[in-house]
């Protein structure tokens, strides 16, 4: 903190290190060492690159190099994070998704302008464009076989629990009609290729369907996302009565556990090794030859350890594909091992620990009848 005298100096830094402050008021991340002036919040060196962009509503300085006044230390005092997220925050939606550090900017810029530009959460009972329970509009669509982003319409519809989307603005009958409890929808911005890029998938006959859009704006991208999850939540709400808020919360969107390039064989285990992107969805490992494809050319049931599953480091002795990259692991299931190999050991260790931590949670009811799907279709 360049300038300023000792008084202001020491008071600064008894705010900065309660602990309301110690983590990021906007994303969570920790020992955030930045600040509004005007807000009262201390934020990460990333959000105060969003807060910057408003500055009608948000003035940053850093908290180490940056001199700080009596009166803008005595602002921070009175406020702090604790104080301006009662204010601000003091009426999420419950299916609100409120992003992390690790999310993409336009979630997190959305995040930050709903809360001080637009004061969305500030009164209750407020109107929102992704509350409602209908919501319609155009989006970019990439086409399956052509890979064009064409203009298409979208119809989101609490009443009729699904989701649709119509090759022309004029049609009567949808492309397709989705029931809203099997939809996902996750920010693909570097997949897609746009900074607003969203996956939206669902099951068509057990099998995991792609669709990829985008809008110009951000804001509009983030308010389809929350209104998917707006729908699913009532939906559930229906369908599980007893199940608490949280516990819905918990059903709905969610983000993949990893993605990435491996190299894969057959059942044979004696066929070349061949490049595919994988996925891995919870208890679905699903690989691609492009990461953009519609549907996955193979889906790959991971169960529990204690159901016979299990994840392990290298390929077994005398592995005879030919394969290019040398980190190898094997997907241990009861019917039989699945040999991958990673380009580089952070990739090994990184996709070990994403199965580790599916095969170490018990099975629910639902997943041993996918599981037994997956058993018959093989």
């Amino acid at each position: 903190m360049a300038g300023g005298n000792e008084r202001s100096m020491k008071a600064l830094k008894e705010v900065w290190r309660r602990a309301e402050n110690s983590l990021c008021a906007d994303c969570g991340k920790p020992d955030p060492d930045w600040a509004s002036s005007t807000l009262g919040v201390f934020i990460c060196l990333s959000c105060s690159g969003i807060h910057r962009n408003i500055p009608s509503i948000s003035k940053v300085k850093s908290l180490k190099m940056d001199r700080w006044d009596d009166a803008q230390v005595q602002f921070l005092a009175k406020h702090g994070n604790a104080v301006t997220k009662a204010t601000y925050e003091a009426h999420i939606p419950i299916y609100y998704y409120q992003p992390t550090y690790n999310d993409c900017q336009v979630l997190r810029e959305q995040w930050i302008r709903a809360k001080y530009e637009r004061k969305e959460f500030t009164e209750p009972g407020k109107q929102l464009p992704y509350s409602g329970g209908v919501k319609e509009g155009m989006l970019w669509k990439r086409g399956r076989d052509n890979g064009q982003f064409l203009p298409r319409k979208f119809l989101l519809s609490e009443r009729e629990g699904c989701l649709k989307y119509f090759t022309k603005q004029d049609a009567k009958e949808p492309k397709i009609n989705v029931k809203i409890d099997v939809i996902n929808a996750t920010f693909q911005p570097v997949k897609i290729g746009n900074p607003n890029g969203l996956q939206i998938t669902y099951l068509k006959d057990n099998r995991t369907r792609n669709i990829f859009v985008y809008h110009e704006s951000g804001k509009e991208v983030v308010d389809w996302f929350n209104a998917i999850r707006s729908v699913q939540f009532h939906y559930l709400k229906v369908a599980f009565p007893i199940a608490s808020d949280n516990e819905i919360k918990n059903r709905l969107t969610r983000n993949f556990l990893k993605e990435g390039y491996m190299e894969k064989t057959g059942p044979k285990q004696r066929e070349a090794f061949k490049k595919r992107w994988f996925t891995l969805d919870h208890r679905r490992l699903m690989y691609f030859k492009d990461p953009l494809d519609a549907f996955a050319k193979g889906e790959v049931f991971v169960g529990s350890g204690e159901n016979g599953y299990s994840v392990q480091k290298g390929l077994p002795s005398g592995t005879q594909g030919n394969f290019s990259w040398h980190y190898g692991l094997t997907i241990v299931t009861p019917d039989r091992e699945y040999l991958f190999t990673c380009e580089t050991e952070t990739d090994q260790l990184d996709w070990i620990a994403a199965f580790t931590s599916v095969i170490n949670q018990a099975m629910t009811p639902q997943e041993y009848a996918i599981e037994a799907y997956f058993k018959f279709k093989s």
